[in-house]
């Protein structure tokens, strides 16, 4: 990882997530869903207390700053924002 955040903030890498496919048959583009975005922590600030690198999280949206290294999206988002861990 080159990227270190600082204090109360973690890094996410996004989870690649497959279309969903409806009753009908239509697949559903994440773009058309309102939902919380998933993903896992590839760093974290030193303020950070409830999560560590490596956990499956939950987060807004529209939460936190998008960052592109190496064709790989990340997202800075502070560990406040986040709104869970997945186990």
């Amino acid at each position: 990882m080159r990227i270190k955040p600082l204090k109360d903030r973690v890094v996410v890498k996004y989870s690649d997530e497959e279309l969903e496919k409806t009753a009908g048959g239509i697949y559903v583009p994440d773009v058309a869903k309102e939902k919380p975005q998933k993903g896992t922590i590839e760093a974290v600030g030193s303020e950070v207390q409830e999560v560590k690198a490596g956990d499956k999280v939950l987060f807004d949206k529209y939460s936190g700053s998008k960052i592109k290294i190496d064709d790989t999206e990340y997202l800075i988002v502070k560990e406040e924002d986040l709104l869970g861990i997945i186990e």
